[in-house]
């Protein structure tokens, strides 16, 4: 009896001057088997050869408005497959069969399928050996289903019906309309993870520095989760476009909250502000013990995470209170306010005077 064939699958990808790694993703795409694609690109004003890039390997190209949520769901409204997949433009892709499995594997999967989406484990693509410790860290928490581990850069794939009963991506801030998007998932429906892997870029943390990115990434998701939306509203530079970014300057942002807490928070908001943040630190502590795990990877074996087991079962259960989430939030200000703050005060200072020497030689040549 032959096998019904496979829906057909529309890949969305927005770009903002991505004419140099848009190629080699279509590129990958072209190469998928056993399944139907349609691509659609969803524009944010891009400056350089994007659009020339993307009809030349047969996308369509859709001009939105600038933000990634804002053109992805700009573009999901033009796609015409039972399945939409979500990707960045400097994924890549190295399995011929990888879209096939993905999408045998969430229409096969039981349960109500208008309710179930999927994402890929990373594979980072660096340029060099540094951090591979905390890179490895990063690939393999972006295969577990827990909360605050899914981004865009491992991609979304769901049904349409889904996508449009979610109410598409919040537009509300030009950043983590992934991680919002994926914890509506979570509460509404089912996320899992797929088979195979995506590759994704690691510019951003390379450019930046990768401490600094993550350091920002934390204090970003952490500021979301207790409702700090001030924070974003008054940094109109915390989400920088990939092209403009360079050494990651943390100093601003710190200055930001100091100045928040004095004339916004208060004595009793910031009292607030951080208790609610040992709260959010307390229900990732996994984490750290997920971290233990891997380091041990070759000693312990693949798949196996006993730190992380000693933390659901008697970690979380013995910590789970009040009176904690104080302690923890007490030890958060004094670590990101009380070291860091002043630490990256100094390192950026130290970080901006070649520039500033560099910027004064040239001025008197």
């Amino acid at each position: 009896m032959p096998q019904s064939p496979l829906p057909l699958l529309s890949i969305i990808i927005p770009t903002l001057n991505e004419a140099e790694c848009l190629p080699l993703l279509l590129e990958d795409l072209k190469k998928q088997q056993h399944v139907s694609l349609e691509i659609i690109v969803g524009d944010g004003g891009s400056t350089d050869a994007t659009g020339s890039v993307a009809v030349g390997h047969g996308a369509r190209f859709i001009n939105a408005r600038r933000g990634r949520g804002a053109q992805m769901n700009s573009a999901a409204g033009y796609a015409s497959g039972d399945l939409l997949l979500f990707l960045h433009a400097d994924s890549r892709i190295d399995a011929p069969f990888l879209l096939a499995d993905a999408v045998s594997a969430i229409t096969l999967k039981p349960g109500e399928r208008d309710r179930i989406a999927g994402h890929f484990p990373l594979r980072f693509m660096r340029s060099t050996g540094r951090n591979a410790m905390a890179y490895r860290y990063i690939e393999e928490k972006s295969a577990f289903n827990r909360v605050n581990t899914t981004n865009g850069d491992q991609g979304l794939l769901l049904t349409n019906i889904f996508f449009r009963s979610l109410g598409g991506f919040d537009e509300s801030m030009p950043f983590l309309e992934d991680q919002r998007i994926a914890e509506k998932i979570r509460s509404e429906g089912e996320l899992m993870t797929l088979p195979g892997y995506l590759n994704t870029s690691a510019r951003r943390f390379e450019v930046e520095g990768f401490h600094r990115r993550y350091i920002l990434m934390s204090m970003m998701m952490g500021l979301h989760s207790v409702g700090a939306e001030g924070f974003f509203a008054r940094a109109p530079e915390v989400y920088r476009v990939q092209q403009d970014t360079g050494r990651l300057l943390l100093s601003p942002y710190f200055c930001l909250i100091w100045r928040m807490m004095r004339d916004e928070w208060g004595f009793a908001g910031t009292l607030r502000i951080f208790y609610l943040l040992g709260r959010y630190i307390r229900r990732n502590s996994w984490q750290m013990f997920f971290f233990i795990d891997v380091w041990l990877r070759s000693r312990l074996g693949a798949g196996r995470y006993p730190f992380l087991k000693f933390h659901d079962r008697l970690f979380w259960p013995c910590t789970n209170f009040k009176l904690f989430d104080a302690v923890t939030g007490v030890l958060c200000f004094g670590w990101f306010m009380g070291i860091l703050a002043p630490a990256f005060l100094f390192l950026d200072q130290r970080e901006q005077m070649p520039r500033e020497r560099s910027t004064g030689n040239s001025s008197r040549i």
